[in-house]
């Protein structure tokens, strides 16, 4: 999600939730301790330089449950951030502890702002040699018997 979406999704919300990939939420009395421009400058395994420009959110759950962030006190601090750090319209990616930071990428589905898991991936398959996966197949459970010598398997 681009920060102009997420700032248009704010400015329709009277509550702030985030839900975790798993179905859980991120606890309400959550803080923004963190509004980053990251920039991340980097090779593959292809020798291909790559640079990766995103706006990081991090979100922590401390011990004081009486916090409430509403979506106009997001919008003040993301101006506030936006004004002393200068970036522009950028991808966000959310951060935010559990058993180890998380990295999420972000979506909305109309009332919550949904944390999506990133994976990592190689840039470049066809140099680094990792093999393509190919598809499974599925054996039938007709209770054939299969030996290494029978061809069904």
């Amino acid at each position: 999600m681009l920060l102009s979406a997420f700032k248009e999704s704010l400015i329709q919300l009277d509550t702030l939730k985030f839900q975790l990939p798993n179905g859980q939420y991120v606890p309400s009395h959550f803080h923004l301790t963190e509004v980053g421009n990251v920039k991340r400058n980097y090779i593959d395994c292809g020798g291909k330089l790559r640079e990766e420009n995103k706006i990081n959110l991090q979100l922590l759950v401390a011990s004081d449950t009486d916090h409430l962030l509403n979506p106009n006190d997001v919008l003040e601090i993301l101006e506030l951030a936006e004004k002393q750090l200068g970036y522009s319209n950028l991808e966000l990616e959310v951060e935010y502890q559990q058993n180890t930071v998380g990295r999420y990428k972000l979506a909305f589905d109309g009332a919550v702002f949904q944390l999506i898991n990133t994976q990592t991936a190689c840039l470049a398959p066809d140099q680094c040699g990792i093999p393509q996966e190919k598809p499974r197949v599925r054996l039938s459970a007709s209770g054939v018997n299969c030996s290494p010598n029978s061809g069904c398997c």
